[in-house]
């Protein structure tokens, strides 16, 4: 799970080369799966196992998906409480979109690569009395019923040879077929969706690298900072509590200090702020010291509050 989760969150840092390697290591799980774990039981079961093993490991993989998705629990946390609104519905519905498209690329792949291999397939299609099916066999013996048609994937049936191996044959083409329909489908999908980002981006494609640039600096360093400013606190209180003398005081955000920098933002030229916590230090306007902030400059150009690009939330994780 670990390294299921560094892989997911590389592709929501580097969408093209994460999305191919979550795919890749997809791919190679489930043909050491296929190999390893798969043994169609060849009797009535057939059905039932080879739909289990071709649709059920990819909905493992999807809920897998949305629980190591940070934007996930970022979208979800204090929701059903309503303190704060966190965010309007359309960043929701966006952010919605993109969960959805990271974490399905390891179902896809599963169903994909499965379906290419043909086992699963063969093994569902044997156990089912479809028409086609039963045409097919019918056909390749000579109108006499297949009767054991649950028994072609292993062997050990009354059929001959020559005649089992044309139904497998035609079955794992079927597979075959289908699993290139869904690689195209979802590939051309993928294509008219990132044309439609591109084509309504409010801004250029130099400042669209920059700001993903920087939203995966902005990401690591909060980590770092959080890890380190909890430690710190963490000592203090320890040191306080064992040596009983009084804790030196140490600042630390307020509750609504954080919902302002935890909250979904949507980007907008009307103010060019790159997340919330970029935002929140600009416009903040009066220090504890009574200094004043000055807020960023906004564009001069014509802006957009909600401009229509699928992706242009949050931490940015567009195609490049």
């Amino acid at each position: 799970m670990d390294k299921f989760r560094v892989v997911l969150n590389i592709a929501n840092k580097q969408s093209n080369l994460g999305f191919g390697l979550l795919a890749l290591m997809t791919a190679g799980g489930e043909q050491i799966f296929s190999s390893v774990v798969f043994s169609c039981p060849c009797n009535e079961l057939n059905f039932i196992y080879g739909l289990v093993f071709l649709l059920v490991p990819g909905l493992a993989l999807l809920l897998l998906g949305y629980i190591l998705n940070k934007k996930t629990w970022k979208l979800l946390t204090g929701f059903c409480q309503g303190q704060a609104k966190l965010c309007s519905c359309r960043t929701a519905v966006t952010v919605l979109f993109q969960i959805n498209t990271t974490a399905l690329v390891a179902p896809f792949t599963w169903i994909a690569v499965a379906l290419l291999s043909g086992n699963y397939y063969e093994c569902l299609m044997t156990g089912t009395k479809i028409s086609p099916v039963q045409h097919l066999c019918e056909r390749n013996h000579s109108k006499v019923p297949c009767e054991n048609l649950h028994r072609f994937p292993c062997r050990g049936t009354s059929v001959r040879q020559t005649d089992r191996e044309d139904v497998l044959l035609a079955l794992k083409a079927q597979s075959q077929i289908l699993g290139w329909l869904l690689i195209a489908s979802v590939m051309l999908s993928s294509l008219l969706l990132t044309c439609l980002a591109r084509c309504s981006s409010p801004i250029s494609y130099l400042q669209l690298k920059f700001w993903r640039a920087y939203a995966q600096e902005e990401g690591e360093l909060i980590e770092s900072y959080t890890a380190k400013n909890a430690k710190e606190l963490a000592q203090r209180n320890l040191q306080s509590f064992f040596h009983q003398k009084q804790a030196e005081p140490i600042l630390t955000p307020s509750t609504k200090e954080w919902e302002k920098i935890s909250s979904l933002y949507k980007f907008s030229t009307k103010g060019q702020f790159y997340s919330t916590l970029h935002r929140y230090v600009e416009t903040r306007e009066e220090c504890d010291d009574g200094m004043m902030r000055m807020a960023s400059i906004a564009s001069s150009e014509s802006a957009d509050d909600h401009p229509a690009v699928l992706q242009f939330v949050d931490d940015c994780t567009f195609p490049v």
